[in-house]
């Protein structure tokens, strides 16, 4: 949830917010995405527990990092996969047992091998999709967002909208300027690429952080295109916005997933964040992480079970045309697209 969406609370449901916090297990503290307390996915630990782990809301990877490198607790903490060599290089988290887990077994082996070593398995993917473009179907001709380039394009000057987060901003970048993977980047692309991101600074009408924070800038009409994760396509599709999402661009999109890593010393229960990942992993998980944010579920055989028409209603179907991976940047070149970042936004 977005700070400006808070504004639209009324007294009444605050204080239901507050009483829902009051209620949470106070034995299992999760830091998640905004939007991420999911009924659904929450049922088989409530079930168990009572009630659903107490929840910790962030914006994006690095301010979860930076909120656990500062000495935050929480027990269980869901960043994306590029973000993860960070929290093992701080010596934050400890490997999963993944003889509690029933359902690794069908997480697929490229998701997890890159975090697997003689100590154990340090991460646990939960969920995928993708970042590519979405605009307004009634407004942008589909010629237009035929390439990441619209990005740049002056007719669009001041009606765009870019992620507030390293790894979308960059893979765009990269896929812009002709790089198909952050993997082995020379100074001459990683310049190219920034070069880029200053050419299509002044047209940005806002940069987003979170995806209701989107979903309500695309509806006011103050923004026409952006680069956008599912969430914001689903949210606008749930309140009949003429939203398009084009994976296909001549670049292609960008492709991601997340999961959950293991804080070591959580002030919680241990088991709890068992039962955590074994709830979020059921099969009986896959439908509601997809129908309300339009994600996929890292559970092949969970997936199997939904129908491919509900796969391509919410954009998470197989695409054909190039992907950028978002694999584990070395965490000199993470810095390095953070603090570049930060100077393109100020206008350096």
């Amino acid at each position: 949830m977005s700070r400006h969406s808070l504004t639209l609370f009324s007294a009444a449901s605050l204080l239901a917010l507050s009483v829902a916090a009051h209620a949470a297990d106070p034995e299992l503290t999760v830091l998640d995405w905004a939007g991420w307390e999911i009924d659904g996915m929450l049922q088989p630990y409530v079930e168990k527990n009572g009630q659903k782990p107490t929840y910790v809301f962030f914006a994006d990877d690095d301010e979860a990092f930076q909120k656990m490198s500062s000495g935050f607790k929480a027990d269980v903490v869901h960043p994306c996969a590029a973000a993860v060599p960070r929290y093992m290089e701080a010596g934050l988290i400890e490997p999963w047992d993944t003889s509690k887990i029933p359902e690794f077994k069908n997480i697929p082996e490229r998701m997890v091998k890159p975090f697997t070593d003689d100590q154990g398995v340090w991460f646990i993917p939960t969920d995928y999709a993708y970042t590519a473009i979405a605009y307004n179907a009634d407004t942008v001709p589909a010629e237009d967002v035929a390439s990441v380039q619209v990005f740049a394009d002056p007719k669009y000057a001041g009606r765009i909208s870019l992620p507030d987060n390293t790894d979308d901003i960059w893979s765009l970048a990269f896929m812009a300027t002709g790089v198909t993977s952050w993997d082995n980047v020379t100074d001459e692309q990683f310049t190219a690429a920034a070069d880029w991101l200053r050419k299509v600074h002044p047209n940005v009408r806002a940069y987003w952080s979170d995806p209701s924070e989107l979903s309500q800038l695309m509806a006011s009409g103050e923004v026409q295109v952006a680069w956008s994760w599912n969430d914001p396509v689903a949210i606008l599709k749930g309140e009949n916005f003429p939203v398009g999402f084009n994976r296909a661009a001549a670049e292609g999109a960008a492709t991601w997933y997340c999961g959950f890593v293991n804080i070591k010393n959580g002030p919680g229960v241990e088991e709890k964040a068992y039962d955590h990942i074994n709830s979020l992993l059921s099969h009986s998980s896959a439908k509601p992480l997809l129908e309300a944010i339009g994600y996929a579920l890292a559970n092949d055989a969970a997936m199997a079970e939904i129908t491919p028409d509900e796969l391509k209603a919410a954009y998470v179907d197989p695409v054909t045309t190039p992907l950028f991976v978002q694999s584990p940047p070395t965490t000199a070149l993470r810095d390095r697209m953070i603090e570049e970042f930060e100077l393109i936004k100020s206008g350096f």
